[in-house]
């Protein structure tokens, strides 16, 4: 419709001029006046006739520039090149640590006597936390310790005898073995005493104590644990793998661990995986170790993306670019006939997916240019422009 505008509009001009022409030989406004008045009134007409026109083209330009242009559907093109191209199992799993100890009585559950610690405090292994109540072991340490100064008089005495040759051998061997025995009776009271200490069996903070003087102490109030130290030296990332995934994944495969309330991210690898399967979550438990760092919390949610595949020389296009018909999958790309540039269908084999990429197995080769925008509405051997 706008070419065949461009066509009548100079031709109406000139027929208004021949027929002004034309009259002014038969009427009175034949005069050299009045021609140049006609003429230059048909001259703004035409100066406005072609800013209407070249207001058109724009506009009509803006929706379809090959409507005016005709130079093709415009089109944005890509070169493929190779890349590296890696595909992530994406999981979630949570911090915890290597030596965190649940303290629990050593020999039988004590009545609290005295507590050393407080919530959040920094202990050492070996240091007091709290004592139990030790008056059996205590009374029976005293009397085992007054029965050995007895036997080792008798023993003195026994022995001063037969030095002087008096007395018998077994007398003598018989209260120095009484010595020796309450001697052993002795150390085992009081290695039974110091049961009644409850120390620390590793450095790290008190995390949890959930304990007063007066209760008992056994380890566990109900399922919560009554004195519990967290060292946060040696962190790792436990991870739950569904089965499916575990003939992707062996010790050694690498894995990037972010941590988003704590803005860390780590690269790590997976140093530990269970031989068994959940019953009941169908998963397998890995570890992946990662370094100190005071703002990460045990129990910390951490999001886990483990490398189960990776190809260093992938041809990678744009997930949204490729399209499906009943042949296949397939894409855009940039041809050249007949000095043109025209849209051919490329039948594509497909890879991995991950993120908006997908990795090119075959039918695309390294300098073809696929068409990544205007793509929607193509068909095949239609032109295109890139400008």
């Amino acid at each position: 419709m706008l070419k065949d505008v461009l066509k009548i509009a100079p031709a109406v001009a000139f027929t208004l001029v021949l027929s002004s022409c034309g009259s002014g030989s038969k009427d009175e406004k034949g005069s050299l006046g009045d021609k140049k008045a006609q003429l230059e009134k048909l001259k703004a007409d035409k100066e406005k006739l072609d800013g209407q026109i070249k207001t058109l083209e724009d506009e009509i330009g803006k929706v379809d520039t090959s409507a005016v242009l005709n130079k093709g559907k415009l089109v944005v093109a890509t070169p493929v090149n190779e890349q590296a191209f890696d595909h992530y199992i994406d999981l979630q799993g949570h911090v915890d640590a290597d030596n965190v100890s649940y303290i629990t009585p050593r020999g039988q559950p004590g009545q609290v006597r005295a507590l050393y610690i407080k919530r959040g405090d920094f202990v050492k292994k070996g240091q007091l936390l709290a004592k139990l109540d030790d008056d059996v072991q205590q009374k029976s340490l005293q009397t085992l310790k007054t029965q050995l100064a007895y036997a080792e008089d008798v023993y003195r005495r026994q022995k001063n005898l037969w030095d002087q040759n008096i007395g018998t051998e077994m007398q003598m061997k018989t209260a120095e073995n009484t010595v020796n025995n309450l001697k052993d009776q002795i150390n085992t009271a009081t290695a039974q005493w110091e049961m009644t200490n409850v120390r620390a069996d590793v450095n790290g903070y008190v995390e949890q104590l959930n304990l007063k003087v007066g209760e008992t102490f056994t380890g566990m109030a109900g399922t919560t644990p009554q004195i519990q130290i967290v060292n946060t030296s040696s962190l790792k990332v436990v991870t739950e793998v569904p089965e499916n995934y575990l003939s992707k994944i062996k010790l050694g495969t690498p894995v990037n661990i972010s941590l988003p309330d704590a803005n860390l991210e780590f690269n790590s690898s997976v140093s530990l995986m269970n031989r068994s399967i959940g019953l009941n979550s169908r998963s397998v438990v890995t570890e992946a170790k990662i370094p100190y760092n005071p703002n990460v919390h045990i129990n910390q949610v951490a999001e886990v993306r483990i490398k189960d595949y990776s190809n260093p020389h992938a041809i990678v296009i744009p997930l949204t670019v490729l399209q499906t018909d009943e042949k296949g999958k397939y894409v855009y790309v940039i041809a050249s006939e007949n000095g043109k540039k025209i849209a051919k269908k490329k039948t594509v084999q497909v890879g991995e997916i991950y993120g908006d990429n997908i990795e090119v197995k075959g039918g695309l080769a390294t300098g073809d240019q696929v068409i990544t925008e205007g793509f929607q509405s193509l068909y095949e051997g239609q032109v295109v422009t890139t400008s």
